[in-house]
């Protein structure tokens, strides 16, 4: 097995993805954490695209965040997380982008200026999990039993509504109940668990103050009794 080094930020949820899936296949890796607003020079050396998550494998590196995931699984053939029928696959990888879109999505709610873009970007947010509600099984994961793909993408959002929903009543879950049940199942599993900093919630508030946005107004707010 080759060596294998994640390099990320703190706070990235793409790499979360990909070191979600490095735990589930119990593969040992090792964590390497840049800052983006100060990028060392070894990093702009390594990342054509100047962006996070890469994956080092000894003197190579992968970058870009599906790419990394389907070399993780191609790598690691004997304990599969994709389906093998190539359709249920392509489904997989299609709602994983999908993820990645509610993560644009989620860009645009915490930087929103003002009330109005701000509910306009809920708007947007709210429609996003609606096709998720309509979309899940019985559960707990997306394909049923058998955690994969898509499982990693989504469970790094809702990891951010842990800290998001400390802060605001957006309601974007109002009754939706499997993706209630999802989102808890995820935020249960134990390499979901394990691939942030022990302090993260408090850096991502952190990192939400800084950012001068209608979001970052109410985390100035005093708490009220």
């Amino acid at each position: 097995m080759p060596t294998f080094k994640l390099i990320s930020n703190t706070l990235c949820p793409y790499t979360q993805r990909a070191a979600i899936l490095l735990a589930e296949k119990g593969i040992a890796f090792e964590r390497s954490y840049i800052d983006l607003a100060n990028k060392p020079d070894w990093f702009v050396r390594l990342s054509p695209l100047g962006k996070v998550p890469l994956l080092q494998v000894e003197d190579s590196v992968v970058f870009e965040t599906a790419v990394i995931c389907e070399y993780i699984e191609e790598a690691t053939p004997s304990r599969p997380l994709f389906p093998a029928d190539p359709l249920a696959r392509a489904h997989q990888r299609g709602w994983a982008e999908f993820a990645s879109a509610i993560i644009a999505d989620i860009y645009g709610f915490y930087m929103a200026p003002d009330q109005p873009a701000f509910a306009a970007k809920c708007a947007d947010l709210a429609a996003r999990f609606r096709w998720l509600e309509q979309h899940l099984g019985q559960g707990p994961y997306f394909a049923g039993d058998d955690f994969g793909l898509v499982d990693a993408a989504f469970a790094p959002i809702f990891r951010l509504f842990d800290v998001f929903d400390e802060v605001v009543d957006h309601q974007l879950f109002e009754g939706l109940q499997r993706v209630a049940a999802y989102r808890a199942a995820l935020a249960h599993r134990a390499s979901v668990q394990a691939v942030v900093v022990a302090d993260y919630p408090e850096v991502f508030r952190h990192y939400l103050r800084g950012r001068g946005s209608h979001l970052a107004g109410l985390l100035a707010e005093p708490a009220t009794a």
